[in-house]
């Protein structure tokens, strides 16, 4: 699971086996040690929630996700999902989640055996 952070804005990435685990399982955590603690950011199947939602609290991120989106979602063409959530202060929060894709250049130098193939063939 891939985390980017700007501004207002919050974009995960899952592999393939990620998209599974979080059918199956409900839930995908990654964590990143610094010196002085640990940052966490969790992905969580909620059927409580009808739309994307996100919180904040112990150094941790917790996305929640509608379970009747992620039921299936590792096997259907569906990229991703968004939501503008609505901010005490007027403002918003966006949230993307979505399927993490092959480079077609392959100039990242990652190991992408896990990431689903490109839909474009050409850059």
């Amino acid at each position: 699971m891939k985390i980017r952070i700007k501004g207002n804005s919050v974009r995960i990435r899952l592999s393939r086996s990620e998209t599974q685990q979080l059918a199956e399982i409900g839930q995908i955590e990654e964590s990143t040690q610094f010196v002085n603690g640990s940052f966490c950011y969790v992905l969580t199947a909620s059927d409580a929630h009808t739309h994307l939602d996100a919180h904040l609290g112990d150094n941790t991120i917790t996305v929640l996700m509608p379970g009747t989106l992620t039921r299936n979602w590792f096997a259907n063409d569906v990229v991703g999902y968004d939501h503008h959530v609505a901010l005490p202060d007027g403002g918003q929060l966006y949230l993307l989640i979505e399927k993490d894709f092959k480079c077609i250049d392959n100039s990242m130098g990652e190991d992408q055996s896990d990431n689903y193939e490109n839909p474009s063939q050409s850059c």
